[in-house]
């Protein structure tokens, strides 16, 4: 059913109510954003239990197998709650046993089912199973839309797909190639977020090294002004557009290409933050040949003293994975080799799990599932005495801390986070109580403070 057939509530009617759960990876969460913004615009109400909601929606995820157990858990808990629901995500998009939907499989009773980054076809589904309760036409909701995140945080997603074709991924196969939005549709979007309080943006997608790929680095306009599509013009520009309102920028998913050097000096220049999320999933040459990532890996260790000899603050976060099919133990100790000697600030890793169609799993030597573990562990270890080491450094010094909780306004302490913490993936900054009395903390705004010490993956620090 088209948007301009859609049928209305009638006058007086109590304004429908949707029900909303989002699963899944921050670019995920901004699918959940667009259709929340979507939804409010047109005058659904938003529901906090099943039981309130007319219909739900999940939001899925399903690219790992605890992702996928997770999203079906969540669509069973609503059925059984509500009874009314509509499936969109990546799971949405995944086929089952004999090449059907595999949520239809298994959930036969959902209303519908669309895949990742589908505002549209879920509208046209809520719009069959509860009518719209107005003309959308009527502006009811804030310039920046519907956020999901704290006021002071929001994701900001550059683009949608991936071209490669990595072996242990599905992602390609689900959410399509490289498509880049448009780069003034993304810098106007971010000045919104700024105008509406939020202090750190963090700029998401699959690859975001690889932003205007696809439409060869055309040039667009912002602001009456020549942009081109690319990531150092990008960059540059969300620095501009946030220094204004003394807000973060923050990257992430930055494949290590050789042209990210040319946005390290932005960081020494402090138009955006020194952090990089860079996904490296491996060192050693043979393993990410079987990978098929776009980095060899042999050059990521020069690559990396490079950008701290541009920015030596600059901070450097990615994933890992222990495990792969055919890795040998020689190959996993250059992975710990390596760890140790970049010096990867902040590191995760997981133990490979197979996920149905991806290539991976049709490759020889799978490393038992003991193994598998028993590595992680191993690497955890050593990625956590590097992490501990470098956070040890910090203590003594003043740093700005971007407050995330601060209960009766800090006077009993508080959380943030530095530039090199970003948020739900790293580690925070527990801020003790201020001597001074005056001292005021407030969520959403920065502070300075001394660091006194660490804890674990965490600094503590005394307000300043």
């Amino acid at each position: 059913m088209s948007d301009t057939t859609a049928p209305t509530t009638p006058a007086g009617a109590a304004t429908p109510k949707v029900g909303f759960v989002s699963l899944g990876c921050p670019k995920a969460l901004t699918d959940s954003e667009l259709i929340l913004t979507q939804l409010s615009a047109e005058g659904y109400a938003t529901s906090k239990s099943y039981a309130g909601a007319d219909l739900v929606i999940v939001n899925t995820c399903g690219f790992i197998d605890d992702a996928v157990k997770e999203s079906l858990d969540a669509i069973g808990d609503a059925l059984a709650e509500n009874g009314k629901v509509i499936v969109t995500g990546c799971l949405g998009a995944r086929e089952g046993e004999g090449g059907g939907n595999l949520v239809r499989q298994m959930h036969p009773s959902v209303l519908a089912v669309t895949g990742p980054h589908a505002t549209h076809e879920v509208m046209e589904a809520v719009h069959q199973h509860l009518p719209k309760p107005h003309d959308p036409f009527t502006d009811l909701v804030p310039p920046q839309g519907i956020k999901l995140t704290p006021r002071h945080y929001a994701y900001l997603k550059i683009s949608e797909g991936c071209n490669h074709r990595c072996t242990f991924c599905i992602i390609p196969s689900m959410r399509g190639d490289l498509v880049s939005r448009p780069i003034g549709d993304v810098l106007t979007e971010a000045r919104k977020l700024f105008e509406a309080g939020v202090k750190e943006l963090l700029v998401v997608s699959q690859d975001t090294s690889a932003y205007g790929v696809d439409v060869k680095y055309r040039t667009g306009f912002w602001d009456g002004k020549p942009v081109k599509t690319r990531l150092f013009d990008l960059v540059r520009t969300l620095g501009e557009i946030a220094k204004p309102f003394g807000a973060w920028v923050r990257l992430h998913y930055v494949y290590p290409y050789p042209h990210v050097d040319e946005i390290v000096p932005l960081m020494a220049e402090g138009l955006v933050l020194p952090y990089l999320d860079v996904p490296l999933q491996h060192s050693h040459p043979d393993v990410l040949k079987r990978m098929k990532r776009p980095a060899s890996g042999e050059k990521n260790l020069e690559r990396i003293a490079r950008w701290r000899e541009l920015c030596p603050q600059i901070v450097v976060r990615s994933t890992f994975i222990a495990g792969f099919p055919g890795e040998t133990e020689a190959e996993f100790e250059h992975l710990l080799d390596f760890v140790r000697e970049a010096r990867i600030d902040r590191a995760g890793c997981f133990a490979y799990s197979p996920v149905d169609g991806a290539v991976a799993n049709t490759l020889a030597d799978p490393v038992p599932d003991a193994l598998r573990e028993e590595r992680r562990a191993r690497f955890m270890a050593v990625a956590e005495q590097v992490s501990a080491e470098k956070l040890r450094t910090r203590v003594g010094a003043n740093m700005q801390v971007l407050v995330d909780s601060a209960p009766g306004l800090g006077k009993k302490g508080g959380v943030g986070r530095s530039y090199a913490d970003a948020p739900e993936i790293d580690g925070v900054v527990r801020l003790l109580p201020p001597e001074k009395i005056s001292k005021t903390l407030k969520v959403g705004e920065f502070t300075r403070a001394r660091i006194v010490d660490t804890d674990g993956h965490d600094l503590v620090a005394l307000p300043v």
